[in-house]
Order: C-alpha cells, then sequence, then structure tokens
C-alpha cells in the first residue's frame, strides 16, 4: 500500500480500564492522529485491526478494544446489546474523546451502529464491515460448534491437540494462565449467548443516524446484496463498498479493506 503503510513504525501499547470491578483490556495503536475505535467479531480480538491500523497511520490513531469475554479481557454476567455498547462508551470516557469514528465488523459493527444509535454525540462517522440489520437464528446457532471445543488444557501442546481442526484458527491466539495452563481467549458458551442476543432486527437502530456512514459487504459475506442496498438506500450519508471475499473482509482482503476504509476517511469533513 505504498506510502500508506507504516506497519514497521507501529509498536501498539496495551492497557486496560476497570469497569465495575470488571478488567476491560484495549490496544492503542498510538499517533497524533485523529481517533478511531475499531471493534472487532466474535472469537476474535482488537490485534486483528494491527494491519488496518498500519494502513490509516498517521492520519489517524485506532484503538481496539479486546470486548467483553474476548482476548485480555474479563468475562461477564451478560453479553447483552446494553452490555457491549456500554463498554464502548466506558472506554471513549476513559480515554477521554468526546466523539470517534467507530468501525467494526460484524458483532462488532453491530455494536457500532447501535453505540451511535444510543449515544449518536459520541460517534462522528461509522464503518460497518459486514454487520447486518435483520438477523434471525433459523434452527442451530451457528456458533454452536465451539462447545465442542475445549476451553483449557494442562498444557499449550495439550490445548492444541484437543482443538482438532480448530487448531489452526485460534492457536496463535491461545493465553497462558497464571498457573500455567492454558485456554482460548474466549469461552464458548459466551460466544454462543452472545451470538444469541445479537440476533434480531435491528433496522430503527441503523437508521437512527445521519453521521456519514460506510457499509463494507463481502460478497461471500452474511449480508444480502438486497439488504446491502436497502441500507444504503434507506438512510442518508451512507456508501456502500463491495470486496470479492467472505464475511471477514478485512483478513479476506486487507488491501482492499484498508482502501475503501482509507477513501472514506479521507472524505470526512475535519470536524468529524
Amino acid at each position: 500500500m505504498g506510502q500508506d503503510t507504516t506497519a514497521e513504525t507501529i509498536t501498539p501499547v496495551r492497557a486496560e480500564l476497570d469497569i465495575d470491578g470488571r478488567r476491560l483490556s484495549y490496544l492503542d495503536f498510538g499517533g497524533t492522529g485523529r481517533p478511531l475505535v475499531a471493534l472487532h467479531g466474535h472469537m476474535s480480538e482488537g490485534a486483528g485491526f494491527a494491519g488496518l491500523a498500519a494502513a490509516l497511520a498517521p492520519e489517524w490513531r485506532v484503538v481496539a478494544p479486546d470486548q467483553r469475554g474476548h482476548g485480555e479481557s474479563d468475562r461477564a454476567d451478560d453479553y447483552s446489546r446494553e452490555g457491549y455498547v456500554a463498554d464502548v462508551v466506558a472506554l471513549l470516557d476513559h480515554l477521554g474523546l468526546d466523539r470517534a469514528v467507530v468501525l467494526g465488523h460484524s458483532l462488532g459493527a453491530i455494536n457500532a451502529y447501535q453505540l451511535a444509535a444510543r449515544h449518536p454525540e459520541r460517534v462522528g462517522a461509522l464503518v460497518n464491515a459486514e454487520g447486518a440489520v435483520s438477523l434471525g437464528l433459523h434452527g442451530p446457532n451457528p456458533l454452536a460448534f465451539v462447545l465442542a471445543l475445549p476451553y483449557e488444557a494442562p498444557t499449550r501442546e495439550a490445548l492444541i491437540e484437543g482443538l482438532g481442526q480448530a487448531a489452526p484458527f485460534f492457536g496463535d491466539a491461545l493465553r497462558e494462565n497464571p498457573d500455567g495452563t492454558w485456554r482460548l481467549p474466549f469461552h464458548p458458551q459466551d460466544m454462543v449467548d452472545s451470538e444469541d442476543l445479537v440476533h434480531g432486527d435491528h433496522w430503527d437502530d441503523w437508521l437512527a443516524t445521519t453521521c456519514p456512514a460506510l457499509l463494507v459487504r463481502g460478497t461471500g459475506g452474511v449480508v444480502p446484496a438486497e439488504q446491502a442496498q436497502a441500507m444504503v438506500e434507506r438512510r442518508p450519508a451512507t456508501r456502500l463498498a463491495e470486496l470479492a471475499t467472505d464475511h471477514f473482509v478485512h483478513t479476506g482482503d486487507p488491501e482492499g479493506f484498508a482502501k475503501v476504509v482509507r477513501e472514506f476517511l479521507r472524505s470526512l469533513d475535519a470536524s468529524v
């Protein structure tokens, strides 16, 4: 990505805040650029936005939390819509940010536009990567497969072995516990519960705000083409970018994703 890629100069700082006794961990990729908060999807973590942070520097300072129950953040008592949104508000307050651009993928995208709906004064612009507005569970929970995965094991090798075919997807993200045992970066039951609670009809939230928005759809993703078109047509100041990849647009086509996000951000007024 030429002169826009500065990965070699970016060393993120991990920090945390306390929310009623629960740790919320985040990565701050630093710099003096304008703030952008990046929210990951289920079974992921803030580190997944390292490439995007490098591509957007130095114009943008990316802060990427590990959302509740993910990565280095503590598990929560619930995974409600209200809980996720409240965490982002707490993070903005902790950072001293009255307003920021908020980007999210999947679960994180829904959290982002629901944050904007409930706290419009805190969100200057939105980037929605593969966050649908109308979802419904038809049959088994699509994340139910994780319930068969071991959460912990005495050693990293034992956990890798127990993960079986899932090991390539999670092996690099495993965590060592203080007692020397190893665990997944999420609890399987938490993910299933969170997936259940994210489903529903969220059209009212998507249409509640008029700040500039970019919808990034993977042509092989989860947002139907007809729904994406309606999301753009029904919401003012919204544009659509489609990438020839799957649901994981930021990893399936990282250069393409960074390009469309960068172009959108550069179109924003300096006051956003």
